[in-house]
């Protein structure tokens, strides 16, 4: 009696884009943290003249920064802000979970409204990746400016990024850059999906590219109201700021793309069609 043969069923392997996890890639594209808390410390001494050790991370997401900030210096403290449980948990497992036992005890979390009052109040409140534009009214704006700056100590500052230029109005346009190279790398793409001059409503999304040809279609969505900087600044003041300063980067051509980047503090600025800059508010 001939045995019978049993054929092999091939099954195709997984698109890299069903597998690929978005807060890794998101972390990989967008997140400096290391180049953060220089800036955050620049911020701190143009004001003060001393070393901040306190960090709030309003809209902190997988709160890279402050787990970055806390290895930084041994008494350094750090407290997260953000409503999202899931993005809460996945920094939990995947930032938190690298740093020292000693360092996780200096990291705090708290899943609320950013628009809270806490205590303690703290040196550096950082806002960033255009996080409040999620606040489409002055008013709505002006309140969160006072709470942020309730939570800062009598010598506070208050970090948030812009970004403008003609490039940013224009829909549809797409940012393409290769983060990482080879097989296992990965593209990500920044889309203008719309924007409406009357109401400044904007519209934008992130979405990753893999070698095997998958993409990760629109992996975040943000919909915000595009606040220019005057506008900003005329808010901080109301909100009770004693000024503002905007950090502009300073493009210099010998500084190789690892280093940090340099930021200069300047009321005048080339109209570039593509920019991003700080505004630092102090209290």
């Amino acid at each position: 009696m001939s045995k019978s043969k049993t054929k092999k069923i091939k099954t195709d392997k997984p698109r890299t884009a069903m597998i690929a996890d978005r807060f890794d890639c998101y972390q990989k594209s967008v997140q400096t943290p290391d180049h953060e808390v220089v800036f955050f410390e620049q911020a701190y001494r143009d004001a003060y003249k001393s070393t901040p050790l306190s960090l709030r991370e309003d809209f902190c997401g997988t709160f890279a920064v402050c787990c970055e900030w806390v290895k930084s210096k041994a008494k350094r403290t750090a407290l997260g802000v953000d409503l999202c449980s899931e993005t809460l948990q996945w920094g939990r497992d995947h930032n938190l979970a690298k740093l020292t036992t000693v360092q996780q005890q200096r990291v705090r979390l708290i899943e609320q409204d950013v628009r809270k009052r806490n205590r303690p109040t703290f040196d550096v409140l950082a806002a960033q990746n255009f996080s409040f534009w999620i606040f489409k009214t002055r008013q709505e704006v002006v309140e969160y400016f006072k709470i942020a700056r309730g939570n800062l100590k009598a010598q506070g500052v208050m970090v948030m990024d812009m970004m403008g230029g003609g490039e940013c109005y224009e829909e549809g346009l797409v940012d393409k850059r290769t983060i990482v190279k080879g097989k296992k790398g990965f593209k990500y793409h920044w889309e203008q999906v719309s924007f409406n001059p009357i109401t400044a409503d904007a519209s934008f999304a992130i979405s990753f590219k893999f070698p095997d040809g998958s993409k990760m279609k629109r992996a975040f969505e943000y919909h915000w109201r595009f606040w220019t900087i005057p506008e900003v600044r005329e808010m901080l003041a109301e909100a009770g700021f004693r000024e503002s300063h905007i950090y502009w980067e300073n493009e210099n051509e010998d500084v190789d793309d690892d280093e940090f980047s340099s930021w200069e503090c300047q009321e005048e600025a080339p109209s570039d069609a593509s920019w991003i800059c700080y505004i630092v508010a102090v209290k």
